[in-house]
């Protein structure tokens, strides 16, 4: 989507050199400096949303809660089997 963006901003401004008035010129220019930025907009948020993580793979809170303890757990019986020697 984002390359059709800038295949009509350089349609448009394609349009704006073939205009002979100088009002319609300024209205095309606008229009081409609008789809430009429309473009550069839309490539960062495909750049931002590719990079993003997907939240479906966080861990909810009584997960975390629950690895927790069995670390906890572990570590305890580590610490009662390395006793004095």
């Amino acid at each position: 989507m984002p390359w059709l963006f800038l295949l009509l901003a350089l349609a448009s401004l394609a349009v704006a050199f073939k205009s002979s008035s100088p009002a319609l010129v300024a209205v095309w220019l606008l229009v081409s400096l609008a789809l430009f930025v429309a473009w550069v907009m839309g490539l960062l948020a495909r750049r931002v949303g590719s990079r993003s993580r997907d939240i479906s793979h966080a861990i909810d809170p009584e997960e975390m809660r629950r690895l927790r303890e069995q670390a906890e757990a572990r570590k305890a019986a580590m610490s009662n089997t390395d006793g004095p020697r």
